[in-house]
């Protein structure tokens, strides 16, 4: 008698966000970035929120209430195909190493546009000492299962600079 089914595994969650896990990560880029500053904050709950501005935003103190003003970082967001996970996910980078690196990529006329090669950040490494590495691959059509899973997918990251998910559709904070 067995505790658990044979060859039993821990269901995988599934998020609608992507995280870079040690070793590699590789994505298809599928949408332009939206940029800005993101900082930290406490809410209610116990718990802690995003709290997103775009770029040119003017914000005030306000607006910032409760948040950690040493959280800081600048941001991109943007909608990847995830290979290990086999979906559509919003990738947020806020290290600027890779962020640098994809720059670098976009502005070579042999690469360009990060939507035609996949991309493969290697994660080595724990907190402080975490270093990135980003790798592209040759240009390559992309598959069409997720071409028409991205036109069939629902992702609004403009949501993310209100606190929202990117993936409901027609919420405003009104609503919330």
């Amino acid at each position: 008698m067995n505790f658990l089914p044979d060859k039993y595994e821990i269901p995988n969650k599934k998020s609608g966000y992507m995280k870079f896990e040690q070793g590699a990560n590789r994505f298809r880029v599928l949408s332009s970035a939206i940029t800005g500053w993101e900082y930290w904050a406490d809410t209610k709950e116990g718990g802690r929120k995003p709290l997103r501005f775009k770029m040119d935003q003017k914000f005030t103190e306000a607006d910032l209430q409760g948040a950690d003003l040493e959280s800081r970082k600048h941001f991109w967001a943007f909608v990847c195909w995830n290979y290990q996970n086999e979906s559509i996910q919003v990738l947020e980078i806020t290290q600027s190493t890779i962020q640098r690196a994809i720059k670098d990529l976009v502005a070579n006329p042999k690469w360009g546009m990060p939507q035609e090669y996949d991309l493969t950040v290697n994660k080595k490494g724990e907190k402080l000492e975490t270093e990135y590495t980003v790798t592209p691959d040759p240009k390559e059509e992309l598959p069409e299962h997720i071409k028409a899973l991205y036109k069939d997918t629902y992702v609004n990251l403009e949501a993310l600079y209100e606190g929202l998910n990117p993936f409901e559709e027609n919420v405003s904070l009104d609503n919330v």
